[in-house]
């Protein structure tokens, strides 16, 4: 009786799901526009009460169509649950690895949603890189965390059909694939359990799905194999009202994953989805059997639907303003809905049902009305105590404009800013939303196809405890294979809340509704036009190290600079280095002073390792001071065309590796790939390196280089190598040095990328610190000029390497070989072929991950790569 005295005490308030997952308006996305056809689609859903979670293991894994198909066919709640970001993939697009390509991902799968009509969610399962067993992932997952993140989900969504995208055993291809399955199947029956993870309890109740399917494929299932074993349905039907069939918006969803080189074309006509039942009752005729996806599974709900009936069968494609007042009569309803006399279980899923719908009605009413709201703040950027501050000293204002684009009366009571973390409750309280209660507050008509436009100041006395605009999830240190996320409320959630919300109150012809929108930040680009880009609360001072990991084969000091840069005017202060025992810095420290917000200052420090710096790899970490207070974040701002500008905080620190190092050569010539940073790495152990681009590719220029390098995925990414490929190979027959990082064996641009034949594959060594076998100890390479010993693969990250070929030509030499528990020796991490005067190295080895990371190891293989014949 405690829980429903609380769920209704918030009901009346309508603030409690503020704190859950509920959707809000996408950061940095233009305010939406409706078309007719679209609300009508919107309408249509009003009227349906179902809900299907999809479960995966990454960004990429869901099936796009479905979700497609369920969200605009079925209309049906879709959310998608990956139980990761995809940290620990590869990046097609940019440099950007681990948590930066976390971030990309992650607003990848929102760009997807919006296209498919789905929801995002995640667990704090770390995408810790390529796994082979499910038993491996839960010795780095911690699975009891990864479950209880599910279960969450499934109480607050409430399914009534789970479906899988992988099945729980070997078939899934991948460890994470298999785990994702299995904790989905554990997850199905745990959530309707009270004794499982009681502390979520305060907030939801236990939910038992109808059934969960497993979602197969022609991937999984045997060629001939009889498909009439499993339940089947059509998810290639065209849907009139959005234009397109489900798979042609499955198309433009899963082209949302361009970091992962996931574009695709459209897929028209008949698609059949299979699904095998893998636990509660089986699906006979409908995906949705036994469950009343009607208003009548709501007690006193049959009233609402009958009066969304007559919206429906009123609604004016040319009108849509004349459906807005009986939209407000089933809002009316909706919001003085009463629930008597029935159990707990029952009222708590009612009032989901409630809050959902009256979420929708509220955003129809907007999309009937034309109502353009949006509150814009002239700075991306602002400290927390810049972006805060009363009338006389505001530094932000915020500019909303509000146009009503049809005829129906629309006065504005009442308007605020907040910082998202204040709460609701506490603007009641401190008399922020006076006009939602006043009998007669202050009334602005806004004229039909008039702009009204006025300013705001972000409340100072409903100030949240937001400190800066860092993902939640990489606030605090994490493991290898979990996020740290202490709050339950954020657990779940895809991103962030904007940093900062306008929330205005309306008077539309006797109803009162609010209504709210993001702080952002508009431009207009001269080639995109009007963009908008989050508001981000930055400290007063940010750190940057101008450099990935410092290298020091000797004694001899090094340069490295610092960037400081101000998140607000008049930042003044010192900066000094932290270095490890035996390590000096010169100067001790550098004082500061910046006079304008952004404003940047690079200084520099001499390092370098005394006596007593140990061998091996440390770290190095720049702290600023101002007014008393450390900082040691850096400003790390991400931004592609396809998602959201992002901006993250990484810690300012750096790897210092002090290693015995000799080298031969001294010009390395780069063509990058995909986008890496080893050429930075090859910089700091003393090589010249010139980056080129495929039209440097002739014979007269590539004379000059020791080496030349190809950055990882070239042959997957440079389409004028197909034709380019004589030229290097020339260049290798001249006595030139190739050497060929990590391609992957599908949709390379030639055939074959070496002299010889050799066949790529997906093999890989996933442990990476797996021992290792020297197959040639006389071989050049693990002797010249530096002497390799398995100690050079101890310290690797997340794997030891990836897409080793599978057969190759006898002119090929083999150099090593490692293998990951249980499997066949993988020989091919390094192939060798002499090649007239020169030679071609192609090497899976993941260099890419380590070099950055400051692996010693790494550094002295890869100088006798470009060492070899010298």
């Amino acid at each position: 009786m405690l829980l429903r005295s609380v769920l209704r005490t918030a009901l009346l308030a309508v603030i409690f799901t503020q704190s859950l997952i509920r959707p809000f308006t996408a950061a940095a996305q233009a305010p939406k526009t409706w078309s007719s056809s679209e609300i009508l689609l919107g309408l249509k859903k009003l009227n349906v009460l179902g809900s299907a979670l999809y479960v995966a293991a990454h960004p990429d894994d869901e099936n796009t169509r479905l979700i497609a198909y369920l969200a605009n066919g079925r209309l049906v709640e879709t959310g998608y649950l990956s139980c990761t970001r995809g940290d620990g993939g590869q990046n097609l697009i940019g440099p950007e690895l681990r948590e930066g390509l976390g971030v990309i991902r992650t607003q990848e799968l929102l760009a997807a949603r919006r296209i498919d009509g789905g929801r995002q969610f995640f667990t704090r399962a770390n995408d810790f890189g390529f796994s082979k067993t499910p038993e491996e992932t839960f010795t780095i997952w911690d699975k009891e965390q990864v479950l209880a993140d599910m279960v969450w989900v499934i109480r607050q969504r409430r399914p009534d059909v789970m479906i899988t995208r992988f099945p729980p055993d070997a078939r899934a291809g991948h460890g994470h694939h298999t785990a994702s399955a299995m904790l989905a199947i554990e997850a199905f029956s745990a959530a309707a359990d009270p004794k499982r993870f009681p502390e979520q309890l305060q907030y939801v109740q236990p939910w038992q799905a109808k059934r969960l399917l497993w979602n197969t494929g022609s991937f999984f299932v045997k060629a001939g194999e009889d498909m009439s074993q499993y339940f089947k349905l059509d998810a290639g039907g065209f849907n009139p009202l959005l234009g397109q069939s489900y798979g042609e918006i499955a198309a433009r969803s899963r082209s949302q994953h361009r970091s992962q080189g996931f574009g695709s074309s459209a897929q028209r006509g008949e698609a059949p989805e299979y699904f095998q039942l893998l636990k509660g009752e089986p699906a006979k005729t409908d995906l949705f059997d036994g469950v009343d996806l009607t208003w009548n599974r709501v007690p006193g709900g049959a009233t609402i639907g009958k009066m969304l009936d007559e919206v429906i069968r009123k609604y004016d494609p040319a009108n849509p303003s004349a459906s807005v007042a009986g939209l407000l009569k089933v809002r009316e309803e909706l919001v003085a809905f009463r629930i008597s006399a029935i159990s707990d279980s029952q009222f708590y899923g009612s009032f989901f049902w409630r809050n959902e719908k009256l979420t929708e009605v509220e955003q129809l009413i907007q999309g009937c009305l034309g109502l353009h709201i949006e509150a814009i703040i002239a700075s991306p950027t602002a400290t927390k105590e810049s972006l805060v501050q009363d009338k006389k000293s505001v530094v932000y204002p915020v500019l909303y404009e509000i146009v009503n684009r049809s005829n129906v009366t629309v006065q504005l009571l009442d308007e605020v800013a907040y910082p998202s973390s204040a709460t609701l409750d506490k603007l009641y309280s401190q008399g922020g939303m006076q006009g939602m209660h006043s009998s007669n507050p202050h009334r602005i008509n806004i004229i039909p196809s008039k702009r009204h436009q006025d300013t705001l100041f972000i409340k100072e006395d409903s100030r949240g405890s937001i400190e800066s605009s860092q993902p939640y999830w990489l606030q605090k240190n994490g493991t290898v294979g979990m996020y740290t996320v202490e709050d339950l409320l954020s657990r779940g959630k895809a991103e962030n809340e904007p940093a900062a919300k306008a929330r205005f109150i309306f008077d539309i012809p006797g109803h009162r509704i609010m209504l709210t929108v993001p702080v952002q930040y508009k431009s207009t680009d001269p080639v995109e036009g009007e963009k908008y880009r989050p508001l981000t609360v930055v400290p007063p001072v940010a750190v940057n190290i101008g450099g990935r990991a410092y290298v020091f084969a000797d004694n001899q000091p090094k340069t490295v600079p610092v960037t400081l840069r101000a998140g607000k005017a008049s930042v003044k202060g010192t900066l000094a280095l932290s270095l490890p025992k035996g390590w000096t810095a010169e100067p001790a420290s550098i004082p500061f002073e910046l006079t304008a917000k952004d404003a940047e200052q690079t200084v520099q420090f001499r390092v370098q390792p005394g006596v007593g710096a140990a061998e091996g790899k440390s770290e190095l970490r720049a702290v600023a001071t101002v007014d008393g207070q450390a900082y040691s974040r850096g400003y790390q701002t991400i931004a592609y065309s396809h998602i959201p500008t992002q901006t993250l905080f990484p810690e300012a620190v750096a790897p210092l590796v002090k290693l015995d190092l000799r080298r031969k050569g001294q010009e390395i010539g780069y063509l990058m790939g995909a986008g890496d940073e080893v050429p930075d790495a090859l910089r700091q152990i003393g090589y010249t390196v010139t980056l080129l681009k495929p039209e440097d590719l002739t014979d007269q220029n590539l004379r000059r280089f020791d080496a030349v390098v190809l950055g990882v995925r070239a042959y997957n990414t440079l389409d004028r190598l197909k034709t380019l490929q004589p030229t290097l190979l020339r260049y290798v027959e001249n006595g030139g040095n190739l050497v060929v990082q990590y391609v992957v064996n599908r949709g390379t641009v030639l055939p074959q990328i070496g002299p010889y034949p050799l066949t790529l594959s997906s093999d890989r060594v996933t442990v990476e610190n797996a021992p290792v076998t020297f197959l040639n100890p006389s071989q050049p390479l693990l002797n010249t000029p530096n002497k390799i010993t398995s100690k050079d693969f101890e310290g690797w990250v997340q794997e030891q390497g990836l897409y080793y070929p599978s057969q190759w030509d006898p002119k090929y030499q083999t150099v090593l070989s490692s293998q990951d528990p249980g499997e066949t020796a993988k020989q091919s991490a390094i192939l060798v072929a002499d090649y007239g005067k020169g030679h071609y190295i192609y090497t899976g080895l993941s260099l890419f991950r380590e070099l950055p990371a400051g692996v010693p190891g790494a550094y002295r293989l890869l100088t006798n790569m470009v060492s070899l014949g010298k």
